[in-house]
């Protein structure tokens, strides 16, 4: 039992050291052909609003029905709130009636990473950034077109460019 204990508290230690010099790297590094953007959070937080730090960094939510581009319906392109990787455009953009901006697919090239997310008790998955690895929702497999799916993001984690 002592050796499964010290082995547990290894690993712990071994985490929170790479998690430790994840944070504190603020360089930009090139990965793939997706220019990565890493900043230490005390960065993040002179760059982003509290909101935005909330939503994009705290993978905090917008409240439901309340966000700038629920209803948008001009036509452009949505892009994340961090560092500016384009992620959306207004054609993969419809109205789910879920209360967030739902979109039913990505822009190609790997714009967009996923992870299984079991926060709050229950199974998702998460949709974030790929360039700056910031939270931007959610996408679930219950979308009405074609593709079946619902990127249900956050108005607080995209800035929108109008065409």
């Amino acid at each position: 039992m002592q050796k499964l204990i010290l082995l547990a508290s290894l690993l712990t230690m071994i985490s929170c050291s790479s998690n430790s010099q994840h944070k504190t790297d603020k360089k930009t590094t090139m990965s793939d052909t997706t220019q990565t953007v890493k900043h230490t959070e005390e960065e993040w937080k002179k760059i982003l609003t509290p909101e935005q730090y909330y939503v994009l960094r705290e993978k905090g939510t917008d409240a439901p029905f309340t966000g700038k581009y629920y209803l948008n319906k001009e036509k452009g392109m949505y892009h994340c709130a961090a560092c500016g990787n384009e992620l959306f455009s207004s054609d993969m953009k419809f109205d789910s009636s879920c209360g967030w901006p739902s979109f039913d697919k990505e822009i190609a090239g790997g714009k967009i990473k996923k992870q299984t997310d079991y926060s709050h008790g229950m199974v998702r998955t998460e949709i974030m950034c790929a360039k700056c690895g910031s939270h931007l929702g959610h996408l679930f497999d219950d979308g009405p077109t074609a593709t079946g799916l619902r990127y249900c993001v956050n108005s607080t984690s995209v800035d929108f460019k109008k065409k």
